[in-house]
C-alpha cells in the first residue's frame, strides 16, 4: 500500500486539564473510507478537529502528505483537505449557490471550471432547485446538503465529515454516503465521523472506534462490529446479525 496521505502519531489532546484524546496512532489512505465511531464524548469530533488542522495536539504529531499540519499555510491546506463540520449555520444573507462557489477559493480561479463543479456538486447535494434561496432560511437538512455541496466543489484527496447524515432523511443519508463511497473509489481519503453503526458498517472500508479517548478498535465492518466489543463500548445490550442484503453486520439493540 502507498504511503499514508493523514498520520497521527501518539497524538493527545488536553481541555481544562482533561484528556481528551491521549495516544492516538492512526493512518489514513487515498482510495478509503474510514468511519470514527463511539459514545457521546469519546473524542470524535475532537479527533477529527486534529486531523484537519482545527485543533493542535498537546502530545504527538499529525501530518498530511508527510508534513506537519501546522508547517501548511491556511490556503494550501484548504486545497487539500475539506472540512464539514456539525454546525451548518451561516450567519450571512448568502444564497445557496455562493455558499457551494466558496468551495472553489482555494483554487486558481477558473471560471467555465468553477461555475461546472459549483453546479455538479449542487446537482450532487440535491440542492440546485435551492441555488437562490437565502441560507438561513433552509431546513437543518437542507442546510447539510449545501455543506456538503461546499466540500464537493472544493474538490480535494481528502474530506473530513462530521456527523454528516445527523440531519438528513433516510434517503439523503444514503445518498450522501453513498457520494462519500465514490469519492473513496475514485481515490480520495475520506473520514466521517458516525453515529449510526449501521451505516458506517454499509459504506466504511474501516471503523475506528473511539471510548475515553483512545481507540477502543479499529479493523474492517465484520471485525470491529463485534457483539462484544459493542457491548463494552456503549454499555447497551445488542445482537449482531447478517444484513439481508449486504455482506457486513446488522447491529440491532436487544432487550435489557
Amino acid at each position: 500500500m502507498s504511503a499514508p496521505l493523514l498520520v497521527l502519531e501518539q497524538a493527545g489532546l488536553r481541555i481544562d486539564g482533561r484528556a481528551i484524546l491521549d495516544g492516538i496512532d492512526l493512518a489514513f489512505h487515498a482510495g478509503t473510507l474510514t468511519a470514527l465511531v463511539g459514545p457521546n464524548g469519546a473524542g470524535k469530533s475532537t479527533l477529527l478537529g486534529l486531523l484537519s488542522g482545527d485543533h493542535a495536539p498537546g502530545t504527538g504529531r499529525v501530518a498530511l502528505g508527510g508534513r506537519a499540519l501546522q508547517d501548511w499555510n491556511a490556503r494550501a491546506l484548504a486545497r487539500e483537505r475539506a472540512v464539514m463540520l456539525q454546525e451548518h449555520a451561516v450567519r450571512f444573507a448568502f444564497s445557496v449557490e455562493e455558499v457551494v462557489a466558496m468551495g472553489r477559493l482555494p483554487h486558481p480561479p477558473d471560471p467555465a471550471a468553477d461555475a461546472a463543479l459549483v453546479a455538479s456538486a449542487m446537482d450532487t447535494a440535491d440542492v440546485a432547485h435551492l441555488a437562490q434561496r437565502d441560507v438561513q432560511t433552509l431546513s437543518g437538512g437542507e442546510a447539510a446538503r449545501t455543506v456538503f455541496a461546499r466540500v464537493l466543489a472544493q474538490a480535494t484527496p481528502v474530506l473530513l465529515l462530521d456527523e454528516p447524515t445527523a440531519a438528513l432523511d433516510l434517503r439523503h443519508q444514503e445518498t450522501l454516503l453513498r457520494r462519500a463511497r465514490g469519492l473513496a473509489d475514485a481515490g480520495a481519503c475520506v473520514i466521517v465521523v458516525l453515529h449510526d453503526l449501521n451505516l458506517a458498517a454499509g459504506y466504511s472500508d474501516r471503523i475506528v472506534m473511539l471510548a475515553d479517548g483512545r481507540v477502543a478498535a479499529g479493523d474492517n465492518p465484520r471485525e470491529v462490529l463485534t457483539q462484544a466489543t459493542i457491548e463494552r463500548v456503549y454499555r447497551q445490550a445488542v445482537r449482531v446479525i447478517p444484513h439481508p442484503t449486504r455482506d457486513v453486520p446488522l447491529v440491532v439493540t436487544a432487550d435489557a
